[in-house]
């Protein structure tokens, strides 16, 4: 039988600070969906309500290396100036690496409750790796249906040494065999913005130094229609690649419309694709031409289902800012400049809320 919860706060307790997750609720024999990750209406995702992804064929990366170099690239930069999302495939990863990614998330999270929570913030042996649920569900009026595991890289050393024996090794093997494939992408698209830089090489490298791996789950929910698994938001960092399971729910907004007639669509699963969207970093880079995704991600009642994402994001101590010469151009500043870390504070600091994140950013004179 399952345990009744009295109140909110013996929920809160057991998923959070006990580090039981959402995962211990359903394992409990939940039927029905808790009244704490009960989403209000207008935050509740329509299955039925999206349009078709056929507008999003993946990208063939291979093709870079060849006669199509130029079209190839003008569809990587259009992506980023419209949708903020797009899939590549032939990007560098093995496909095996990525089944043995996939299996080795779901092996993580089947672990009993106590082997996960030794990661729990405050307790956890290693600053590097983190277990979780929802994002700052300390924030949150309602919560996120995942529960997750964060790993920050460093080097790989400590990054076997302290990320979990689940997982480290395809873990790290995912983040070090897409590395190129990041670093490439982000010298495109640095490049098609058209400035001039006195080392293009170190822009990229500051753009993308500090990496995480993250693990998320999404256990099977007896009622999707009430939540999400994550809430609409877009990333702080400067690139996100992401690797699908086959289950789908990955639902990006289309930028351009009235919040009453707005639009999401589907990024449905792709064999062997990687997932890439544009952070809040480029976007702010790029003077606005970038578009950061907003997205949010939908629960099943039929199969739990795993995504895994990395981050590249710029070290907490690097100035960001839109580039001087855009700004020359464009007569205006769209974003102020700061320290990335006061964004990362900033981000972290609240529950999802759209591209609310993005305000921090926003430049009094634009």
């Amino acid at each position: 039988m399952a345990p009744s919860f009295d109140n909110g706060n013996s929920l809160f307790e057991f998923v959070v600070q006990d580090g039981n997750g959402v995962k211990g609720l359903v394992d409990s024999g939940l039927e029905k969906v808790p009244e704490r990750y009960i989403q209000p209406p207008h935050e509740r995702i329509d299955k039925l309500d999206k349009c078709s992804n056929e507008l999003l064929p993946p990208i063939d990366l291979s093709k870079l290396d060849g006669p199509s170099h130029d079209q190839v690239v003008e569809v990587i930069a259009g992506a980023a100036q419209t949708v903020g999302f797009f899939q590549v495939v032939n990007h560098g990863v093995v496909v095996e690496l990525l089944e043995s990614l996939k299996d080795a998330a779901h092996r993580f999270f089947a672990q009993p409750a106590e082997k996960k929570a030794v990661y729990l913030k405050g307790v956890s042996p290693s600053p590097l790796v983190k277990y979780g649920t929802s994002f700052v569900p300390e924030k949150e009026k309602a919560l996120e249906w995942k529960d997750y595991v964060s790993m920050v890289y460093t080097n790989d050393t400590d990054a076997l040494e302290h990320w979990p024996i689940e997982c480290k090794e395809v873990a790290l093997e995912y983040l070090k065999t897409s590395t190129k494939m990041v670093r490439r992408i982000t010298e495109i698209l640095i490049a098609n913005l058209g400035v001039t830089l006195e080392d293009s090489s170190k822009v990229v490298d500051a753009l993308t130094s500090l990496k995480m791996v993250n693990m998320n789950f999404y256990p099977t929910c007896p009622s999707p229609e009430l939540t999400v698994g994550v809430g609409r938001h877009s990333d702080m960092g400067t690139l996100t690649v992401l690797l699908q399971d086959g289950i789908g729910g990955l639902y990006v907004k289309l930028e351009g419309k009235p919040d009453a007639e707005e639009e999401w669509m589907e990024i449905q699963p792709i064999p062997g694709a990687l997932v890439i969207n544009i952070g809040d970093t480029l976007q702010i880079l790029s003077n606005g031409r970038y578009k950061s995704a907003e997205h949010r991600v939908r629960t099943t009642s039929t199969q739990s289902r795993v995504s895994i994402p990395i981050f590249t994001v710029p070290r907490p101590t690097e100035k960001i800012g839109p580039l001087p010469q855009l700004v020359e151009r464009d007569g205006v500043a769209h974003y102020k400049d700061f320290i990335f870390q006061e964004y990362m504070n900033n981000f972290f600091g609240k529950a999802h809320e759209g591209k609310k994140s993005l305000d921090f950013a926003q430049s009094s004179s634009a």
